[in-house]
């Protein structure tokens, strides 16, 4: 499943042992444009995310007209089995647009008001919260109270059994959105009150004209499809140590076609100023730098294994102590 790496059992606990030191630059970002400079030429907007975003808008639009009258049971299936992949895949590109891959970093602004359009269907703020917090994570990776991304000591003490891991994995998107709030709270800012705003006015505009039905498809959506479900698997995928050593993981499969190549994890982190469309195009430039890395070749058996096994859980990511982190206490 990883590669040519077999899984070592014998780690379980190596990552409760924190490094003290500030994470270190990225291991490509100066060294491989410059053996392969068509590296640099990857590094401009995606001039296609602007249309694909806003027809998932369009779509979850035209769903929630639909859902008026759909039956509950009904409605919270197409919510987890369409809307869900429509949501989820949007936060995603939110996600992608946080790197300035929309509009390019000459236009900052049209890319954090344009990550708030691509919000409207998730029905809860998040896009300017997202873009305060990820640049942490990049920065920071793994960083003990700076990375929001790693689960707190309470999450890895209580969900280490498989059902409790199973429920953890349900309620992934409350986790997500408190852990913040508890790990590295930060002073709420303009964009995230306008943020906000938006949402709010789009979600009454949307009860208002049709009813609660569209509102609860929506949220159901959101919930749902960030919780117990196939395209989920990314969020264990990526940083999760599956293996010793290896503390970020790439997945090559089809369901990086609706999820802006977010798969593409190592090439990412590599280079986070490329748009996901182009992330493929560093494999091919460079293989011999990522074809021998362990890398995922399903996120449902992410999951799977990341329930049942138990060296894996909340606890099994690498947390470092990074200087500012020292600094602030």
């Amino acid at each position: 499943m990883y590669g040519s790496f077999s899984h070592d059992k014998g780690f379980k606990d190596s990552h409760l042992q924190s490094s003290f030191c500030s994470v270190p630059p990225s291991r490509l970002c100066s060294r491989l444009p410059a053996k392969y400079p068509a590296i640099k030429a990857l590094m401009r907007p995606d001039p296609h995310i602007k249309w694909t975003v806003t027809g998932m808008v369009l779509v979850q639009l035209l769903a929630c007209w639909l859902a008026r009258g759909l039956a509950w049971r009904w409605l919270f299936f197409w919510a987890y089995a369409f809307g869900g992949c429509v949501n989820h895949s949007l936060t995603l590109a939110i996600h992608d647009i946080s790197h300035n891959t929309a509009f390019g970093t000459g236009r900052a602004a049209c890319n954090r008001w344009f990550a708030i359009f691509a919000n409207l269907p998730i029905g809860l703020p998040y896009a300017a919260s997202f873009k305060k917090y990820h640049v942490d994570h990049h920065r920071y990776l793994g960083g003990d109270g700076l990375d929001v991304d790693v689960p707190t000591r309470f999450e890895g003490w209580l969900f280490c059994t498989p059902a409790r891991k199973l429920l953890w994995l349900v309620l992934q998107p409350f986790f997500y959105s408190l852990r913040p709030l508890c790990v590295h709270p930060k002073a709420v800012t303009r964009m995230e009150l306008c943020n906000a705003l938006v949402q709010l006015a789009a979600d009454a505009t949307i009860y208002a004209l049709w009813g609660l039905k569209p509102m609860v498809y929506l949220l159901a959506s959101s919930l749902l499809g960030l919780g117990l479900h196939p395209i989920s698997g990314h969020f264990v995928a990526e940083h999760y140590m599956f293996l010793k050593g290896h503390e970020t993981y790439s997945y090559y499969g089809p369901l990086n076609w609706i999820t802006f190549n977010v798969g593409y994890h190592m090439e990412h982190h590599d280079f986070p100023s490329i748009p996901g469309c182009n992330l493929p195009l560093v494999r091919k430039i460079a293989p011999e730098y990522y074809d021998h890395l362990p890398q995922h070749h399903s996120w449902v058996k992410v999951l799977w294994d990341f329930v049942f096994d138990d060296s894996l859980g909340p606890f099994a990511r690498v947390k470092r102590v990074c200087k500012l982190a020292e600094n602030r206490l």
